[in-house]
Protein backbone atom coordinates (compact mmCIF):
# COMPACT_ATOMS: atom_id res chain seq x y z
CA UNK A 1 0.00 0.00 0.00
CA UNK A 2 1.10 3.47 -1.00
CA UNK A 3 1.89 5.54 1.66
CA UNK A 4 0.04 8.41 2.71
CA UNK A 5 1.19 11.93 1.52
CA UNK A 6 0.73 15.15 3.17
CA UNK A 7 -0.86 18.18 1.47
CA UNK A 8 1.12 20.89 0.18
CA UNK A 9 0.82 24.32 1.94
CA UNK A 10 1.44 26.28 -1.37
CA UNK A 11 -0.96 24.29 -3.03
CA UNK A 12 -3.88 26.06 -0.42
CA UNK A 13 -6.33 27.92 -2.06
CA UNK A 14 -8.06 29.08 0.73
CA UNK A 15 -5.48 28.85 4.15
CA UNK A 16 -6.62 30.17 7.54
CA UNK A 17 -3.27 30.50 9.76
CA UNK A 18 -3.18 30.44 13.45
CA UNK A 19 -0.51 32.35 15.35
CA UNK A 20 0.16 31.95 19.18
CA UNK A 21 1.06 34.35 21.00
CA UNK A 22 4.45 33.01 22.82
CA UNK A 23 5.05 33.32 19.15
CA UNK A 24 4.15 36.68 18.01
CA UNK A 25 4.97 38.11 21.86
CA UNK A 26 8.39 37.85 23.11
CA UNK A 27 9.59 39.29 26.66
CA UNK A 28 10.49 42.33 25.55
CA UNK A 29 7.16 42.67 23.81
CA UNK A 30 6.21 42.42 20.00
CA UNK A 31 8.49 40.38 18.03
CA UNK A 32 8.57 42.57 15.18
CA UNK A 33 10.80 40.57 13.09
CA UNK A 34 9.03 37.41 12.98
CA UNK A 35 6.06 39.55 12.48
CA UNK A 36 7.36 40.97 8.94
CA UNK A 37 8.38 37.57 8.45
CA UNK A 38 5.16 36.30 8.81
CA UNK A 39 3.50 38.91 6.68
CA UNK A 40 6.39 38.43 3.64
CA UNK A 41 4.68 35.09 3.59
CA UNK A 42 1.09 36.04 3.74
CA UNK A 43 1.85 38.55 0.60
CA UNK A 44 3.86 35.40 -1.12
CA UNK A 45 1.00 33.07 -1.12
CA UNK A 46 -1.84 36.06 -1.70
CA UNK A 47 0.21 36.40 -5.08
CA UNK A 48 -0.32 32.88 -5.69
CA UNK A 49 -4.15 33.49 -5.90
CA UNK A 50 -4.82 32.22 -2.34
CA UNK A 51 -7.15 33.81 0.15
CA UNK A 52 -5.02 34.06 3.40
CA UNK A 53 -7.06 34.51 6.41
CA UNK A 54 -4.94 34.67 10.26
CA UNK A 55 -6.39 34.04 13.65
CA UNK A 56 -4.23 36.02 15.83
CA UNK A 57 -3.47 35.57 19.66
CA UNK A 58 -1.60 38.73 21.49
CA UNK A 59 -3.56 40.82 22.31
CA UNK A 60 -4.12 40.17 26.30
CA UNK A 61 -0.35 39.91 25.76
CA UNK A 62 0.46 43.07 24.49
CA UNK A 63 -1.78 45.13 26.71
CA UNK A 64 -1.35 43.49 30.06
CA UNK A 65 2.58 44.78 29.52
CA UNK A 66 1.07 49.06 28.90
CA UNK A 67 -0.77 48.05 31.95
CA UNK A 68 1.60 46.88 33.85
CA UNK A 69 0.04 43.76 35.34
CA UNK A 70 1.60 40.94 37.02
CA UNK A 71 2.47 37.40 35.38
CA UNK A 72 0.49 34.93 35.23
CA UNK A 73 -3.39 34.30 35.57
CA UNK A 74 -5.47 37.44 35.63
CA UNK A 75 -9.33 38.07 36.89
CA UNK A 76 -11.63 38.40 33.85
CA UNK A 77 -12.24 41.90 34.38
CA UNK A 78 -8.56 42.68 33.83
CA UNK A 79 -8.00 40.25 31.22
CA UNK A 80 -10.41 42.14 29.11
CA UNK A 81 -9.24 45.59 29.62
CA UNK A 82 -5.55 43.87 29.01
CA UNK A 83 -7.44 42.49 25.36
CA UNK A 84 -8.97 46.27 25.38
CA UNK A 85 -5.71 48.08 24.81
CA UNK A 86 -3.75 44.79 23.27
CA UNK A 87 -6.25 44.62 20.57
CA UNK A 88 -5.85 47.86 19.27
CA UNK A 89 -2.10 47.56 19.08
CA UNK A 90 -2.11 43.86 17.48
CA UNK A 91 -4.37 44.94 14.58
CA UNK A 92 -2.17 47.88 13.79
CA UNK A 93 0.96 45.68 13.93
CA UNK A 94 -0.77 43.61 11.70
CA UNK A 95 -1.52 46.36 8.86
CA UNK A 96 1.22 47.94 9.22
CA UNK A 97 3.31 44.43 8.36
CA UNK A 98 1.36 43.91 5.79
CA UNK A 99 1.05 47.69 4.04
CA UNK A 100 3.87 47.69 2.07
CA UNK A 101 2.84 44.56 0.16
CA UNK A 102 -0.27 46.38 -0.83
CA UNK A 103 -2.34 44.42 1.14
CA UNK A 104 -5.22 45.89 2.85
CA UNK A 105 -6.05 44.06 6.45
CA UNK A 106 -9.39 43.90 8.45
CA UNK A 107 -10.17 43.12 12.24
CA UNK A 108 -12.45 40.40 13.12
CA UNK A 109 -13.70 39.67 17.11
CA UNK A 110 -15.70 37.05 17.72
CA UNK A 111 -17.09 34.93 19.98
CA UNK A 112 -18.34 31.62 20.72
CA UNK A 113 -21.99 32.65 20.56
CA UNK A 114 -21.25 34.55 16.87
CA UNK A 115 -20.75 30.46 15.88
CA UNK A 116 -23.66 28.86 18.01
CA UNK A 117 -26.52 31.52 16.64
CA UNK A 118 -26.92 31.21 12.99
CA UNK A 119 -28.04 34.58 12.45
CA UNK A 120 -24.55 35.64 13.85
CA UNK A 121 -23.11 32.64 12.03
CA UNK A 122 -24.27 34.00 8.38
CA UNK A 123 -23.45 37.22 9.40
CA UNK A 124 -19.77 36.37 9.94
CA UNK A 125 -19.29 34.20 7.06
CA UNK A 126 -20.46 36.96 4.38
CA UNK A 127 -18.78 39.91 5.70
CA UNK A 128 -15.55 37.22 5.54
CA UNK A 129 -16.52 35.94 2.11
CA UNK A 130 -16.89 39.57 0.90
CA UNK A 131 -13.46 40.84 2.88
CA UNK A 132 -11.75 37.64 0.90
CA UNK A 133 -13.36 38.69 -2.51
CA UNK A 134 -11.77 42.34 -2.49
CA UNK A 135 -8.51 40.78 -1.61
CA UNK A 136 -8.55 41.54 2.35
CA UNK A 137 -6.42 39.97 5.04
CA UNK A 138 -8.86 39.68 7.73
CA UNK A 139 -7.20 39.24 11.04
CA UNK A 140 -9.19 37.48 13.89
CA UNK A 141 -9.67 37.37 17.27
CA UNK A 142 -11.78 36.31 20.35
CA UNK A 143 -13.58 39.11 21.18
CA UNK A 144 -11.76 39.07 24.86
CA UNK A 145 -13.15 42.58 25.93
CA UNK A 146 -16.77 41.50 26.29
CA UNK A 147 -16.58 37.14 26.26
CA UNK A 148 -17.32 35.97 29.51
CA UNK A 149 -16.46 31.75 30.16
CA UNK A 150 -20.06 30.90 29.28
CA UNK A 151 -19.73 32.42 25.67
CA UNK A 152 -15.76 31.89 24.92
CA UNK A 153 -14.43 29.44 22.64
CA UNK A 154 -11.06 29.37 25.54
CA UNK A 155 -8.38 29.34 22.79
CA UNK A 156 -7.68 30.22 19.32
CA UNK A 157 -6.89 26.39 18.00
CA UNK A 158 -10.51 26.12 18.39
CA UNK A 159 -12.00 29.47 17.00
CA UNK A 160 -9.26 29.43 13.90
CA UNK A 161 -11.20 25.66 12.99
CA UNK A 162 -14.31 27.43 13.22
CA UNK A 163 -13.11 29.99 11.23
CA UNK A 164 -11.72 27.53 8.43
CA UNK A 165 -15.32 25.52 8.05
CA UNK A 166 -17.10 28.92 8.31
CA UNK A 167 -14.86 30.68 5.07
CA UNK A 168 -14.61 27.09 3.58
CA UNK A 169 -10.90 26.74 4.23
CA UNK A 170 -8.98 23.97 2.20
CA UNK A 171 -6.10 24.09 4.40
CA UNK A 172 -5.68 25.24 8.52
CA UNK A 173 -2.06 25.82 9.72
CA UNK A 174 -2.12 26.37 13.77
CA UNK A 175 1.95 27.89 14.23
CA UNK A 176 2.58 26.87 17.19
CA UNK A 177 5.47 26.48 19.90
CA UNK A 178 5.20 22.71 19.48
CA UNK A 179 6.36 20.81 15.65
CA UNK A 180 3.49 18.53 15.77
CA UNK A 181 1.91 15.54 17.96
CA UNK A 182 3.75 12.80 19.34
CA UNK A 183 2.99 9.21 20.47
CA UNK A 184 3.42 10.87 23.60
CA UNK A 185 5.67 14.05 25.36
CA UNK A 186 8.90 13.87 23.59
CA UNK A 187 10.05 16.36 26.39
CA UNK A 188 9.70 13.22 29.24
CA UNK A 189 9.88 10.34 26.65
CA UNK A 190 13.22 9.77 24.62
CA UNK A 191 10.92 7.39 22.80
CA UNK A 192 7.98 9.46 21.64
CA UNK A 193 8.14 9.29 18.10
CA UNK A 194 6.84 11.97 16.04
CA UNK A 195 3.53 11.38 13.05
CA UNK A 196 3.28 12.87 10.14
CA UNK A 197 0.62 12.50 9.13
CA UNK A 198 -2.96 11.69 11.28
CA UNK A 199 -5.08 9.91 8.96
CA UNK A 200 -8.46 9.43 11.22
CA UNK A 201 -8.48 10.99 15.17
CA UNK A 202 -9.07 8.17 16.61
CA UNK A 203 -9.39 7.74 20.40
CA UNK A 204 -6.11 6.37 20.32
CA UNK A 205 -4.79 9.75 18.77
CA UNK A 206 -7.09 11.73 21.01
CA UNK A 207 -4.97 10.10 23.97
CA UNK A 208 -1.76 11.50 22.46
CA UNK A 209 -2.73 15.14 23.95
CA UNK A 210 -0.84 16.41 26.45
CA UNK A 211 -1.46 20.22 28.67
CA UNK A 212 0.33 23.67 27.24
CA UNK A 213 3.89 24.04 27.94
CA UNK A 214 4.22 27.92 27.23
CA UNK A 215 3.19 30.50 29.76
CA UNK A 216 1.45 32.80 27.23
CA UNK A 217 -0.42 30.21 25.13
CA UNK A 218 -3.69 29.10 26.63
CA UNK A 219 -4.13 26.18 24.15
CA UNK A 220 -2.22 22.83 24.85
CA UNK A 221 -1.98 19.54 22.53
CA UNK A 222 -5.44 18.99 24.12
CA UNK A 223 -7.08 21.78 22.58
CA UNK A 224 -5.41 21.42 18.61
CA UNK A 225 -6.75 17.69 18.98
CA UNK A 226 -10.28 18.98 19.24
CA UNK A 227 -9.76 22.28 16.33
CA UNK A 228 -8.55 19.00 14.31
CA UNK A 229 -11.90 17.16 14.76
CA UNK A 230 -13.53 20.50 13.88
CA UNK A 231 -11.50 21.16 10.86
CA UNK A 232 -11.52 17.75 9.07
CA UNK A 233 -15.03 17.12 9.54
CA UNK A 234 -15.55 20.22 7.76
CA UNK A 235 -13.38 18.74 4.80
CA UNK A 236 -9.92 21.03 5.67
CA UNK A 237 -6.61 20.08 5.73
CA UNK A 238 -5.17 20.80 9.13
CA UNK A 239 -1.44 21.08 10.31
CA UNK A 240 0.46 22.12 13.33
CA UNK A 241 3.72 23.19 12.80
CA UNK A 242 6.69 25.20 15.15
CA UNK A 243 6.66 28.34 13.83
CA UNK A 244 9.63 30.66 15.40
CA UNK A 245 11.55 31.31 12.68
CA UNK A 246 11.46 34.09 10.58
CA UNK A 247 9.79 32.96 7.43
CA UNK A 248 7.70 30.03 8.74
CA UNK A 249 4.88 29.44 6.07
CA UNK A 250 7.98 29.01 3.69
CA UNK A 251 9.78 26.68 6.33
CA UNK A 252 6.38 24.21 6.27
CA UNK A 253 6.19 24.46 2.61
CA UNK A 254 10.25 23.68 1.93
CA UNK A 255 9.77 20.93 4.69
CA UNK A 256 10.00 21.83 7.97
CA UNK A 257 8.41 18.87 10.62
CA UNK A 258 4.56 19.24 10.85
CA UNK A 259 1.51 16.85 11.80
CA UNK A 260 -0.92 16.72 8.69
CA UNK A 261 -4.31 16.02 9.68
CA UNK A 262 -6.29 14.88 6.35
CA UNK A 263 -9.21 16.05 5.85
CA UNK A 264 -12.51 13.71 5.57
CA UNK A 265 -13.59 15.35 2.59
CA UNK A 266 -13.60 18.53 0.04
CA UNK A 267 -15.12 21.70 2.13
CA UNK A 268 -17.43 22.69 -0.26
CA UNK A 269 -18.67 18.71 -0.74
CA UNK A 270 -19.24 18.41 3.01
CA UNK A 271 -21.26 21.87 3.65
CA UNK A 272 -23.16 20.75 0.76
CA UNK A 273 -23.69 17.29 2.49
CA UNK A 274 -24.72 19.61 5.46
CA UNK A 275 -27.29 21.40 3.81
CA UNK A 276 -28.88 18.39 2.14
CA UNK A 277 -29.12 16.68 5.38
CA UNK A 278 -31.68 19.72 7.18
CA UNK A 279 -35.01 19.05 7.22
CA UNK A 280 -36.58 22.18 4.95
CA UNK A 281 -38.80 25.02 7.32
CA UNK A 282 -40.59 26.48 4.20
CA UNK A 283 -40.85 26.27 -0.13
CA UNK A 284 -39.95 28.45 -2.42
CA UNK A 285 -41.86 28.54 -5.69
CA UNK A 286 -40.10 29.61 -8.51
CA UNK A 287 -40.48 30.41 -12.23
CA UNK A 288 -39.00 29.43 -15.58
CA UNK A 289 -36.53 32.08 -15.64
CA UNK A 290 -35.66 31.03 -11.77
CA UNK A 291 -35.17 26.99 -12.81
CA UNK A 292 -32.92 27.83 -15.87
CA UNK A 293 -30.94 30.20 -13.70
CA UNK A 294 -30.23 27.18 -10.83
CA UNK A 295 -29.79 24.61 -13.35
CA UNK A 296 -26.92 26.68 -14.28
CA UNK A 297 -25.81 27.23 -10.99
CA UNK A 298 -26.36 30.72 -10.37
CA UNK A 299 -27.62 31.91 -7.07
CA UNK A 300 -32.03 32.31 -6.53
CA UNK A 301 -32.73 36.31 -6.60
CA UNK A 302 -36.34 37.50 -5.58
CA UNK A 303 -37.66 38.06 -8.92
CA UNK A 304 -37.69 34.72 -9.50
CA UNK A 305 -39.73 33.86 -6.98
CA UNK A 306 -43.54 33.43 -7.93
CA UNK A 307 -45.01 32.11 -4.03
CA UNK A 308 -43.90 31.68 -0.41
CA UNK A 309 -45.00 28.85 1.78
CA UNK A 310 -44.26 28.06 5.74
CA UNK A 311 -42.40 29.96 8.55
CA UNK A 312 -38.98 30.35 8.66
CA UNK A 313 -36.65 32.63 9.85
CA UNK A 314 -33.04 33.94 8.02
CA UNK A 315 -30.51 31.09 7.80
CA UNK A 316 -33.10 28.41 7.91
CA UNK A 317 -32.84 25.60 5.70
CA UNK A 318 -36.43 26.04 2.50
CA UNK A 319 -36.93 23.45 -0.18
CA UNK A 320 -37.24 25.48 -3.85
CA UNK A 321 -39.38 24.39 -6.35
CA UNK A 322 -40.30 24.34 -10.03
CA UNK A 323 -43.28 26.18 -11.64
CA UNK A 324 -44.58 21.93 -11.99
CA UNK A 325 -43.97 21.43 -8.13
CA UNK A 326 -40.35 19.53 -9.08
CA UNK A 327 -38.05 19.87 -6.23
CA UNK A 328 -35.08 21.42 -8.09
CA UNK A 329 -32.52 22.51 -4.87
CA UNK A 330 -32.63 22.84 -0.72
CA UNK A 331 -30.73 25.72 0.63
CA UNK A 332 -30.95 28.56 3.50
CA UNK A 333 -32.61 31.40 2.96
CA UNK A 334 -31.33 35.00 3.94
CA UNK A 335 -34.48 36.78 4.64
CA UNK A 336 -37.80 35.57 7.11
CA UNK A 337 -40.64 34.43 5.09
CA UNK A 338 -42.52 37.57 5.78
CA UNK A 339 -39.75 39.59 4.50
CA UNK A 340 -39.48 36.59 1.41
CA UNK A 341 -43.18 37.20 1.00
CA UNK A 342 -42.96 41.13 0.32
CA UNK A 343 -39.52 40.70 -2.22
CA UNK A 344 -40.92 37.72 -3.75
CA UNK A 345 -41.17 39.28 -7.85
CA UNK A 346 -39.43 42.32 -7.38
CA UNK A 347 -35.92 42.75 -8.74
CA UNK A 348 -33.03 43.08 -5.63
CA UNK A 349 -32.86 46.99 -6.72
CA UNK A 350 -36.04 47.37 -5.06
CA UNK A 351 -35.69 45.40 -1.53
CA UNK A 352 -34.54 48.76 0.57
CA UNK A 353 -37.40 50.33 -0.77
CA UNK A 354 -40.10 47.98 0.01
CA UNK A 355 -38.41 46.75 3.44
CA UNK A 356 -37.00 50.04 4.37
CA UNK A 357 -33.35 48.59 4.45
CA UNK A 358 -31.06 47.67 2.47
CA UNK A 359 -31.03 43.76 2.08
CA UNK A 360 -28.92 41.24 0.14
CA UNK A 361 -29.17 40.67 -3.63
CA UNK A 362 -29.43 36.97 -3.52
CA UNK A 363 -32.59 35.50 -1.61
CA UNK A 364 -30.74 31.72 -1.25
CA UNK A 365 -26.97 32.45 -2.67
CA UNK A 366 -25.44 29.58 -4.77
CA UNK A 367 -22.88 28.61 -2.33
CA UNK A 368 -25.73 28.05 0.57
CA UNK A 369 -27.73 25.38 -1.93
CA UNK A 370 -27.64 22.15 -3.10
CA UNK A 371 -29.51 21.41 -6.31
Amino acid sequence: MAAVTAPRLEAARRLVVKIGSALLVGPDGLRGDWLRGLCDDVAAWRARGCDVVLVSSGSIALGRRVLGLAPGALPLEQAQAAAAVGQIRLARAYEEALAPHGVPTAQILLTLEDSADRRRYLNSRATMQTLLSLGVVPIVNENDTVATDEIRFGDNDRLAAQIAVTCGADQLLLLSDVDGLYTANPKTDPSARHLPVIEAITPQIEAMGGDPVSGLSKGGMKTKLMAARTAVAGGCAMAIAEGSVLRPLTAVAQGARASWFLPEADPQLARKRWIAAMKPKGVLHVDDGAARALAHGKSLLPAGITRVEGAFGRGDPVAITGPGGERLATGLTRYTADEAGRIAGHHSAQIETILGYPGRAALVHRDDMVT
